[in-house]
Formats: structure tokens, sequence, C-alpha cells
């Protein structure tokens, strides 16, 4: 318990038996060092809103003494004041003066000290009315100082790192220390210098205990590595007010080349999250080549763009080149496929061409773009595929190994959590670029905004280069293969088949139940598997508290079903 803790609680002790507590003076109590350290103390603690009031004070001190000891000076003074308040105007910037409203505060601040400071070293600072125009203006200059969000936020922080070796023993960061620390608009972030022994990994297991210590709200808080790689110490970032609570409005195409880094959002701290080289498809059809919606067709398309690859090798190869250039006469290839797991099921073949343009792709410039719900090994059909994507985008999952199977193994561990995204849009990249977990949100797209910049650009999309071109000309001039004979199903794939189409069939089940709720029985019946497979779906579902519910016989539908 605190000490000033214990002594109210002894006070109030005392007075309950009828007994008040005195304090005496006496001669030999050293009062007056006391009461100047605690004065001292106290100034110290609100120097900040004291500021106006000290340069006031050193501004008289400063006229007192050009008017005693260097009258003659005083034509210097309004040259000195100018330029240092132009300076301040046009470069404040590099002083953290970052708002042109901050810069004019400071020049106008300093136009009237030097307007006052020349009046003052000629005629005298006590010269009326020298001291009613110090006073007026000053405490007009004092309000905004006074009422500016950024200095009351950096002093508020500041107070509340100054605690920080209580709040490190609290959480189990004994010996820790802050070494910096910054306000934006967001929050605050401080880079944080760890104990001996402590990692990375030791900060962010504390994440919990440290939204409790410093009183922010729960998934208040950021701890990552540090961008030089440090092992002892740690970026830790405080949100005070989510910049990603609204949906972000998309400001249009940030690029003009298939070879500018693309920009996919905003990190929280409002820098744009960009990405080098870089659905539902239909809406994008003008402004595509070619688009297959059939497995079949998929295939096809797949196949040639093999075809088209192995055109661009040979001629990267004659030209002596190792690297395909993208230009508008010799454009970059890209294939998106959406709902790549339904093409690993639909199209096993194309899988094989999707496996071959991931490993040999890169440098003759014919790029894969994939979108899944669940990138396993199953569903993206080959490993190489999964495992040559450099660049991963992880939005809201429901499990944490959901999070590793995405971004890879143990980065959940490290600190990528994407299953504590709270709404949509939000989301964690891994790439060359980004290797350190920073949530950020993408631009909000809508279907008018879809429709309008596909007609804009839709003329705008180069042709086949003449490489290419050529490549599947001579595809099609060479004699068909003989026909294969047809593959029948394997046993797994079959039962995977059937357990997709009773996921499916659980989850219309759910929707489609009354306020009463839907029997075992009809779930069983509806989709055909056992009731240990029902329970263990259910709970896959998220809805454990009500799992319990299955054994008595009967499940209530929630209005907010999951999806598989």
């Amino acid at each position: 318990m605190p000490r000033a803790t214990r002594c109210g609680a002894n006070a109030r002790r005392m007075r309950r038996y009828g007994v008040e507590p005195i304090g005496l003076i006496t001669d030999d109590l050293e009062f007056a060092p006391l009461v100047i350290a605690g004065i001292a103390r106290a100034i110290w603690r609100y120097r900040s809103e004291l500021a106006p009031f000290t340069a006031a004070v050193v501004t008289v001190a400063a006229g007192a003494t050009l008017h005693t000891w260097s009258p003659p000076w005083w034509p210097i003074v309004p040259l000195l004041a100018a330029a240092v308040a132009m300076a301040l105007l046009v470069w404040g910037r590099w002083v953290n003066l970052t708002r042109p409203i901050e810069r004019s505060y400071a020049a106008i601040t300093t136009a009237f000290a030097g307007g006052w400071l020349t009046a003052a070293a000629r005629n005298s600072p006590f010269a009326a009315p020298l001291p009613a125009i110090l006073l007026i203006g000053g405490v007009l200059l004092a309000v905004p100082w006074w009422a500016h969000r950024r200095r009351r936020a950096r002093i508020r922080v500041e107070r509340t790192l100054a605690a920080w070796p209580d709040i490190a023993k609290a959480v189990g960061l004994t010996g820790s220390r802050v070494q910096s620390a910054i306000v934006d608009l967001w929050g605050y972030r401080f880079r944080l210098g760890l104990g001996l022994g402590q990692t990375v990994e030791d900060a962010i297991s504390a994440v919990p205990r440290l939204e409790s210590a410093l009183g922010t709200t729960r998934g208040g808080i950021r701890v990552q590595p540090v961008a030089t790689k440090q092992a002892n110490r740690a970026d830790v970032r405080v949100i005070e007010t989510d910049p990603h609570a609204d949906a972000i409005a998309w400001p249009g195409p940030s690029t003009t080349s298939i070879t500018q880094p693309a920009k996919l959002g905003l990190f929280e701290d409002g820098s744009p999250v960009r990405v080098k080289r870089g659905m539902e498809l239909m809406p994008w059809a003008s402004c595509i080549d070619r688009l297959a919606t059939t497995p079949q067709e998929a295939e096809n398309l797949l196949a040639d763009a093999v075809v088209i690859l192995d055109g661009r090798a040979d001629d990267l190869t004659k030209r002596g080149e190792r690297v395909w250039e993208p230009s508008p006469e010799r454009p970059a290839l890209i294939i998106v496929v959406d709902e790549y797991a339904e093409l690993a099921s639909e199209a096993p073949r194309a899988i094989d061409y999707a496996d071959s343009i991931a490993r040999r792709g890169r440098a003759p410039a014919v790029n894969l773009i994939a979108a899944t719900q669940r990138p396993s090994k199953h569903a993206m059909g080959k490993s190489a595929v999964r495992a040559q994507m450099d660049v991963r985008l992880c939005f809201r999952v429901r499990e944490p190994r959901d999070g590793d199977l995405i971004l890879g193994q143990g980065m959940v561990k490290a600190g990528w959590h994407p299953h504590k995204l709270d709404a949509p849009g939000k989301f964690l990249i891994s790439s060359p670029e980004h290797d350190i977990p920073r949530r950020a949100r993408t631009y909000l797209l809508d279907d008018e905004g879809v429709q309008a910049t596909a007609e804009r650009h839709a003329e705008h999309r180069p042709s086949l280069d003449e490489v290419s071109a050529q490549a599947l000309q001579r595809a099609t001039e060479r004699p068909a293969p003989p026909p294969q004979p047809a593959v029948r199903p394997s046993p797994r794939h079959a039962r995977d088949n059937a357990v997709r189409e009773a996921e499916e069939a659980l989850t219309t089940s759910l929707r489609q139940a009354s306020d009463d709720g839907t029997s075992v029985g009809d779930l069983i019946r509806a989709t055909g598997m056992r009731r240990t497979w029902v329970y263990q779906r259910l709970q896959e579902l998220g809805h454990a508290r009500q799992v319990e519910q299955v054994a008595r016989g009967r499940w209530r539908a929630l209005p907010e079903i999951h999806d598989p």
C-alpha cells in the first residue's frame, strides 16, 4: 500500500476512536527547505503550463538589461525578431512545428515579443503603457498555448511514462526503461529499452497487462520489433483514437504503371501501405483482357499463361537479359484468381499451370495474385504456390492458427495477430518491405466507384506484346495432344467434396432456423454426417457457449452465423 494511503487509513482509524492527529512546528524542524523543495517540484511538474509566465519574465529581464546597459542597440532588436519570425514561418517544420497554424502562432509570438522588447530597450520595461501591453498580449497569446491539444497530450504522456519503473514492475518487465516518446494524432508511441535477458516476445506477451497499467482500451497497444533489428529494443504504440474506426474512402488510382508501388490502404499512423508490382472480377471486365468463369476456361487461361511465360523466357535468353522490364510496349502479365480453393477442387489440372507460374514467372513478369478464404496446403493444391507468395495480406480470421496458416508458421507468436482484427477491411501485410506487424485498413470501393474506374481505364490497358502473341500463335499451330482418358476422382477427393457440401448444408440450416432453434436430428439429416461431426463443427463455428444445448437435442440459431 502506498505511504499516502497508509497515512490516510491510520488517520481515519484514529478519528474513529476519538483521537485527532495534530502537527507541531518546533525550532528543531527545518521547515523552509521543505517548502522550497515542494514549490520547486510543483514548478517543474507544471513547467509547460507556466511557460507563458516564464517567457514574460525573461522578456522583462531582457528589456531591463538592454535599457540599462545597451540602449543604443534597440534598432537591432526588431530586425532580429523579424528574421526569427520569418524563419519560423518558413522552416518551422524542422523544429517540430508541423502544422501551418503552429508555425503562424510561433511567428506571431516572436514578433510580439520583439516589438515589446524594442520599446522596452528604448524607453523602459516599466514605462506606461508597456506593462499593460505585456499583460494583455501575454494572456491572449497564452490561451492558444494552454488549449493546444498536442501539448497537453505530450505532457500527459510524459507524466504517465514518468511512472514507468512502477509500471514495468507490475507488468513483468522489470529493468526496462523508456528511451523516447512521440505524440501523434492517434495516440503516442515510445521506444522501450528492454532489461537484461528480456526479448520482444516478452513485451508482446505483456500487452494485456500493459493495457491495464496504462489505462487503455482492450486491443489499444501494439508492440513490435524496432527497424534496426536490435533484440533488446521494442516499439510500443498506444492507440487512443482508432484511425481505422470508419471505412476509408478510396482516393482513386495511385499509380500510372505496373512498375510503381501500389497503394493498398493506410497504416494506423496514417502512412500508406505500398507493395511493389502489384474479388469479384466481373465488374472489371472492361479492364481485363481475358476473363474465365468456368473451370475449363480457367485451365485454358493458365495454360496459355505458361506458354507466354516460356516464350518470354526464350526471348530473354536471346537478348542476354535476366528480367523482363515492363513497359507499354512490353507489359507485365497479371493473372488474378478469385477463390483459388475452388480452382484447386474444380480444375485440378489448372493447379499444375499455376504451380509453374509461381515458380518461374517472376523474371518474365508473369505474376499470379490469388485470393482464398483458407490457404491450406490442400486448398492451394501444390505447395510451391503458397511457398512462392512473397506478399501476403491477411484479413480477419477466427482463430490464431489461421494466422500461422496464412502468414507462416510462428508468426502469431511473433506478434502477428489477425484474429484480433475487429472490423472489415483491416489487415496485416507480410512482404520483404513489411516484416513487422502493423495493422492497416484497405480503402472502401463501392460498386459505383468500381464502374467509374473501370470505364475510365478500359481504353488504357496495353495490348499483348509481340513476343507473347507469337508464342500463343506457335502453340495453336502445333498438333493437339491425344485425348487422355477420364480420371476418376480419388476417394479422398470425393470425401473432401462431401465434407464441403455438408458444411454448406449445416450453415444453411442454421441460417434458416426459426427463433425456437433447430433440432440436432434435423442438422444430421441436412448434412448426412454423424452427431460427433455436427458437434465439432458447431464448436468451430464460434458458438462454444451454446454447444451444450446439442446434448439436450436442440440448437438455437444465433443472429450471426460465421461461414466455414
